[in-house]
Parts: structure tokens; sequence; C-alpha cells
């Protein structure tokens, strides 16, 4: 049986008081490993379980004020661990981390009491800003049961699969829409066409990276078509969407 963890928070800056207690739910060692070890440093305490029935007792001892909850353990899934925190009267926000186009996942985990979910592969700089955006909507009581993100005057709806630029809505197609996603989830961080395919096709497509180039063209045309232009060329390095220099501040 898997035993919950709890190590105190060591992040850079000393003595400070950790931004938050987080449980991190997930049965796979390296995930858990570097999930933990990122937001620790980042400021969290954290708390870990690896599986379903570890992670009901470390809530219900600890009582984070978020849950980092994998779909997929190997006792029960996340949804059962969901269920048995609300039946029990824990109101907890729960961020899913769920399977990669686990469409019907994504609703089931919001539908039974989810806050937010991050599909895999992801990246650590999109966990870290989700956690803090259902933090925040928590502690200011606002409700926001559609997740959106937001860039600039974009915005991009993940259950609808809606876009809109400056208010009007974008047309895409579904891979378009997962690639403007992942611009989105890393924005202002440079992404190599290696990056881009690896994400965007899911590891699996052995075409050249072209492929790349064509639909980025193809994506500013729909989406990046008015000032300020925000998805920029670094040749010979990759893709970047930022606000250009003249627009910041």
């Amino acid at each position: 049986m898997a035993v919950a963890e709890r190590t105190p928070n060591t992040a850079a800056g000393g003595g400070r008081a950790p931004e938050a207690r987080l449980l991190v739910v997930e049965d796979e060692p390296n995930i858990l490993e570097l999930l933990a070890g990122s937001l620790r440093f980042t400021g969290f305490e954290v708390i870990t379980a690896t599986n379903g029935a570890d992670a009901v007792q470390a809530a219900q001892r600890h009582r984070p004020d978020l849950i980092v909850l994998d779909v997929m353990l190997p006792d029960f899934d996340g949804f059962d661990v969901v269920r048995r925190l609300r039946s029990g009267g824990a109101r907890t926000p729960v961020l899913f981390l769920t399977a990669r186009d686990a469409v019907q996942d994504r609703i089931k985990g919001l539908t039974i009491g989810g806050d937010d979910y991050v599909t895999k592969p992801f990246s650590l700089e999109e966990v870290i800003a989700r956690i803090r955006a259902v933090l925040r909507r928590v502690r200011d009581g606002v409700p926001q049961p559609t997740p959106r993100m937001v860039f600039a005057d974009i915005e991009l709806d993940e259950d609808s699969h809606e876009v809109w630029r400056g208010g009007k809505p974008v047309q895409l197609s579904p891979t378009e829409f997962k690639l403007l996603r992942y611009f989105m989830a890393n924005a202002g961080r440079v992404l190599s066409k290696a990056q881009i395919l690896d994400h965007v096709w899911n590891y699996d497509f052995r075409g050249d990276a072209g492929i790349v180039e064509s639909y980025v063209s193809a994506l500013r045309r729909k989406v990046d078509n008015v000032e300020p232009r925000l998805i920029h060329t670094l040749r010979g390095v990759g893709y970047v969407l930022r606000m250009p220099p003249n627009a910041e501040g």
C-alpha cells in the first residue's frame, strides 16, 4: 500500500510561507517526482499520494487548498476520489490530469465537481498557471465553470472549442485549435518545430517539419491578421506567442 507523503516546502526564497498546500495524486513515479519537485520549488507545500485510497485519506487528514489529481489510478479512478470527497462534504478544488484527447474524461470530471483539467503531455508552466487560476477563483469567490485561456485579446474555450480575437469569433480546424492552445499554454516561451510536432501531433507524426510551417501560416491568417501581431518567428529556432516589444508596457 502506497503511503501519502508530506514534504515541507523548500522553495527558493528561504523561510517565506508557502503559497498554498497542494495534494498531488499520480501513480507514475517519474511524473510525480517532477511535478511535486517543481511545485515545491515554485513555492507550494506539497503532499503526494499514488493511489485513490491514499488520496482520500490524505485529503481528509491534511485538508489541502487544492488537489492535482490524475484520472487513471491503480485502485479506483480520480473521478471516484472526487465523488468520495464530495459525498463526505469536502469542497476542495480539483485540477484533473487527463489522458491526451480524452474529451469524455474532461466533461465527466467537470460534471462531477472538478474545477479544471490539464491534458497530458502537459507543460509545468501550464499546470502552475492553472493551479493559481483555480485558487484565485476560489479565494475571490468567482465562479468560472468554463475553462478559458486568454492571451492579449485572444480567448480560447477548451470545452466548446471556440476562439475569439478582439471579441470576434474565429473558425479553426481541430489541429489549428490544438496548435493555438499549445502556443497559449506556453506564451512567452520559444517553441521549436520538433516540440510543436511532439505536442500537437501527439508524438506519432512522422512527416517533415514543413507541416508546422504550413499550420502556423494558416493559424496566422485566421487569428493573427490584425495588430498587434502575436505569433513571431525566430529564424532557425522556432516560434513564440508574445506581445511585440513596442506593444509591451
